[in-house]
């Protein structure tokens, strides 16, 4: 991928009580939308928020994601949110993606972390803090039925030590991948992907994207799904010998996600109120 949009919510991260409460005012300023509604993801999906939950379009996750000490992304990215988890949505748009493919779950774990290293290069020069990558919190399982991959990664903020999980879905349509992450604490992170998945039935691809729609002709992607972890462009030049060149994508490839603001204050909790009467 050429860039892991890579979506929650990790409470007290880097900053002072008096910080957090600060920035969760920030987070609450976004231009959130509200469930219920039904929200598009680009042109080729949608998703419905419902009650309880709030979404924020590529602008507004823009904003989020630097003030969540998030690397940029060079593609949209959209955010859904609760109390107690972040998911990010973006598109891929690398054709159809075959699932016949065997994984090596050590083989992209390596790859994960050489890619956090030189996203960690882009971190630093931010004054933010480094990850690093502690291992797989769910190794890597496709669904042949959903033709969607997911896996778990636990990683670690090494200016506060504290642990995040980052749990992640890909979709598999017609002409591309959405990607899906989850971030939230580790302790939180069952009972996050139990409430991700009960609300991701929510999403659909447009008339004419899904999997099953696929025709003769169609482009095909260059990759499997063991790519669609490590991220497809590296994986391609990988495949052609081409290590010596393509460092800089490896911050393309992985970018370990991070939910910077703290559901504490009363304001931004208000945010996520179910409506009463």
């Amino acid at each position: 991928m050429k860039r892991l949009f890579s979506v929650l919510m990790a409470l007290a991260l880097a900053c002072t009580a008096m910080t957090a409460v600060a920035q969760s005012g920030a987070y609450a300023q976004l231009p959130w939308q509200k469930g219920p509604v039904t929200v598009q993801l680009g042109s080729h999906a949608s998703l419905k928020v419902p009650e309880g939950y709030a979404f924020l379009d590529a602008s507004g996750t823009k904003a989020f994601n630097e003030l969540a000490h998030n690397p940029p992304s060079d593609k949209d990215q959209y955010t859904l949110a609760c109390q107690e988890w972040v998911a990010y949505f973006s598109y891929e748009d690398v054709g159809y993606v075959k699932d016949d493919e065997k994984i090596d779950a050590d083989a992209i774990l390596e790859n994960i972390r050489n890619g956090t290293a030189e996203a960690n290069k882009e971190r630093r020069a931010r004054g933010w803090d480094e990850m690093s990558i502690l291992g797989w919190s769910a190794k890597p399982e496709y669904d042949t039925q959903l033709k969607s991959l997911t896996w778990s990664i636990l990683g670690q903020d090494e200016g506060t030590h504290r642990k995040v999980v980052n749990y992640n879905a890909r979709l598999l349509g017609r002409r591309g991948v959405m990607d899906a992450v989850v971030v939230t604490a580790p302790d939180k992170i069952a009972a996050a992907i139990d409430d991700f998945k009960s609300r991701v039935t929510g999403f659909q691809f447009a008339p004419g994207e899904t999997y099953a729609e696929y025709q003769p002709g169609d482009h095909v992607a260059a990759y499997g799904l063991a790519a669609l972890i490590t991220g497809g462009a590296v994986a391609v030049a990988a495949k052609k010998g081409l290590f010596t060149v393509i460092g800089g994508f490896l911050v393309a490839a992985w970018k370990f996600l991070l939910a910077g603001f703290v559901a504490l204050s009363t304001r931004f909790k208000s945010l996520f109120k179910k409506k009463t009467g």
